[in-house]
């Protein structure tokens, strides 16, 4: 059987995260069913790649062929300069109505961490992705558009708003948080997870944030009625997902304090760049932070962080990002037994310390191998 995925290489240190990572995920699935299932990888363009061979930076062949695909991945993006798309991913999440970002975080012993208790993380963020800052609704200051909406402001609405201010929009809708939160109460229902925690800032912004937290709980209770109960105290929750929410700064305190109290987190589009970031720090960085963009139709994974311009070409980067991310594609398609051999040569090569240089700095005894070899010791340890 085979599984169509569409893949784009990346810019900067994207073709050698890939090249190592991508053999990995061949031989986890050959391994696990037998030689029963392959994945058929299709390359399309996007970044630098795409720029120098087709003259756009996001060709429209790119996006039509992912309007109709399943399972796609990609490396990290270049943002261009000067002009065109603020960022390829921003605009790659608006244009295929990305709406999910799910970024789970979880301790790979033998990483040293800054918090005391790093084994006690183990959470998946679910981000809204498509609304919030990130819509992309701003205008710089003293400029004609910024004073004619600041006028607006002040002579219709009575708001008191600085004539030289720069302006930001921050729209949240009834519609975009409750499918962020469906998905988020499925997952969790699905895989036996404890509670879900809405994570917003409504104490202060309490039509926007406040109201992605209402309906959050509007939407478990009235779609999810039998199997959640709010969280309040002294009440039996008889085995029920718990729909709980933290404000988002008392949130950061949490995940560094009492991480064993959380398990799903549903957030805003803001709080959750934030959010999904930090707790990555807390398990050993980025470099193995796996996530993934997701519609109704489309899962696209993602390596998490960034290009890395200064390190491309010298073999000193970290696949395990997209490599983790691959591993999620396999659970998503149904290959749960090729995931797991994916996790655990993870597991097993980090603890024999031969590792990228990001991971052995943070290490004891750390030994640094390059992207390629780290990429042959993961195969190995299949």
């Amino acid at each position: 059987m085979k599984h169509t995925v569409y893949f784009i290489e990346g810019d900067g240190i994207g073709p050698e995260i890939w090249g190592a990572a991508r053999p990995v995920l061949d031989a986890a699935v050959e391994k696990a069913t037998g030689g029963k299932h392959k994945i058929e990888w299709r390359e399309i363009l996007a970044g630098e790649k795409a720029l120098n061979e087709t003259g756009e930076y996001l060709p429209q062949a790119t996006i039509d062929t992912l309007r109709n695909a399943e399972f796609a991945i990609k490396g990290p993006l270049t943002t261009p300069v000067g002009g065109g798309f603020r960022s390829l991913n921003v605009a790659l999440r608006q244009i295929l109505d990305l709406y999910a970002c799910i970024r789970p975080i979880r301790y790979y012993p033998g990483i040293v961490s800054p918090v005391r208790r790093p084994e006690k993380v183990d959470m998946i963020v679910f981000r809204e992705n498509t609304e919030d800052v990130y819509a992309g609704i701003e205008y710089e200051s003293n400029t004609p558009e910024a004073k004619r909406l600041i006028a607006f402001l002040r002579d219709e609405l009575g708001a008191d708003v600085d004539p030289a201010a720069g302006i930001g929009i921050k729209p949240m809708t009834e519609h975009g948080s409750k499918r962020l939160v469906r998905k988020a109460i499925q997952y969790a229902l699905a895989k036996g997870k404890p509670s879900v925690t809405l994570v917003h800032k409504g104490n202060i912004m309490k039509f926007t944030e406040g109201a992605f937290a209402r309906w959050g709980y509007e939407l478990a209770a009235t779609e999810f009625s039998g199997q959640t109960v709010v969280e309040a105290e002294e009440t039996q929750y008889n085995n029920k997902l718990v729909i709980k929410d933290r404000i988002a700064d008392n949130m950061f305190q949490q995940v560094l304090m009492k991480p064993e109290l959380y398990s799903v987190l549903a957030t805003p589009n803001l709080n959750g760049d934030y959010l999904s970031d930090a707790l990555a720090a807390q398990v050993g960085g980025l470099g193995i932070a796996p996530g993934m963009n997701c519609s109704d139709q489309l899962a696209f994974f993602e390596a998490t962080h960034g290009t890395a311009p200064k390190h491309a070409g010298k073999d000193t980067a970290n696949p395990g990002s997209i490599l983790l991310s691959g591993a999620m594609m396999l659970e998503q398609m149904g290959l749960q037994q090729a995931a797991d051999l994916v996790q655990n040569a993870m597991l097993k090569t980090i603890a024999s310390k031969k590792v990228p240089r990001d991971l052995a700095a943070q290490m004891e005894g750390g030994i640094t191998v390059g992207c390629k070899e780290f990429g042959e010791l993961l195969l190995a340890a299949l």
